[in-house]
């Protein structure tokens, strides 16, 4: 079975986020998309609300899952039985951090592979850190954001 785990903060959810996850979702059995405990992060939104964001939008996507895991991806691999963890790319500095981080990955655990998925041109300016600092600013972010998302923003759900 060819289980992939799409780790990250998801600090919101973005349309970055859910291109790739679409896209990827043909690619495998199983697809985890992991809400990581980064301690070098203070989130803006709850690990549970992000939960509950991820499980809204693929409520009807039974080959997709959402979990909250703490310390390194690799174990979390294991623990869910993942043989493939999936990055996004928006540009080559991207892949140049990414692929660091493959590449100690792969050490740690060489039956665990990396792919790499560049997200399509119209998602490659959104960030999570940027629409924070939209919103925080008083912008409007609707436009990068999936419909659960911008709804709980707008209702003040954090």
């Amino acid at each position: 079975m060819r289980i992939c785990l799409f780790p990250g903060t998801f600090d919101p959810v973005t349309l970055g986020h859910t291109d790739i996850i679409n896209r990827a979702i043909p690619l495998f059995d199983k697809l985890v998309i992991g809400i990581g405990r980064n301690v070098n992060k203070v989130p803006t939104f709850t690990e549970e609300l992000r939960l509950e964001w991820l499980k809204e939008i693929y409520k009807d996507e039974p080959k997709v899952d959402a979990v909250l895991y703490e310390g390194l991806t690799i174990n979390c691999c294991k623990e869910i039985g993942a043989n493939f963890i999936l990055r996004g790319i928006r540009y080559v500095n991207d892949f140049e951090y990414e692929k660091a981080i493959a590449d100690m990955n792969r050490s740690l655990d060489p039956h665990v592979e990396t792919i790499f998925l560049t997200c399509l041109p119209q998602f490659t300016s959104v960030a999570s850190t940027l629409v924070r600092d939209v919103l925080k600013n008083g912008g409007e972010v609707s436009q990068f954001l999936p419909a659960v998302v911008n709804e709980s923003i707008k209702a003040g759900k954090y």
